[in-house]
């Protein structure tokens, strides 16, 4: 199976917005499992943030380091399910809060550090890599499975 590629650069957070708008039209009608990959400061959560502001998103978007998990409501009373998986130890942790459940619910599946889990992941996940560029721009690939 051929996969395909969207590259966008951002070159200050005011660019974030319009990057999550493309995100969302580019992955549309594709996996509900997005993943996203990239070092420590990145803005990985950051750029969830903006994607959850564009997808309606009422609750305060924060990353969910301690809970493992956040669950958001939107403005259409659809459920995005945030996880940053960098302090799990291994993949039980993860089968302890139902990680499964969620991933197969059909709801959207934001995952930070998706490599903790990476056997418990369904084969059609997109992949969103962020990598710094500078102090404020990045380089988004988002990759289609």
């Amino acid at each position: 199976m051929s996969s395909k590629e969207l590259v966008i650069k951002t070159n200050s957070i005011d660019d974030l917005a319009s990057a999550a708008q493309q995100v969302i039209d580019f992955t549309k009608g594709e996996s509900n499992v997005w993943l996203f990959h990239g070092e420590m400061g990145a803005g990985k959560t950051t750029f969830i943030k903006s994607i959850c502001n564009i997808l309606g998103v009422l609750d305060h978007v924060n990353s969910p380091t301690f809970a493992l998990v956040n669950e958001y409501m939107t403005d259409n009373a659809d459920t995005i399910y945030h996880f940053d998986m960098y302090r799990i130890k291994d993949e039980t942790e993860a089968f302890d809060i139902g990680f499964e459940e969620y991933i197969y619910s059909k709801n959207l599946c934001l995952i930070e550090w998706p490599s903790k889990v990476e056997r418990l992941l369904p084969e059609d996940c997109i992949d969103i890599d962020i990598k710094v560029v500078d102090e404020h721009s990045r380089e988004i690939t988002i990759r289609l499975n």
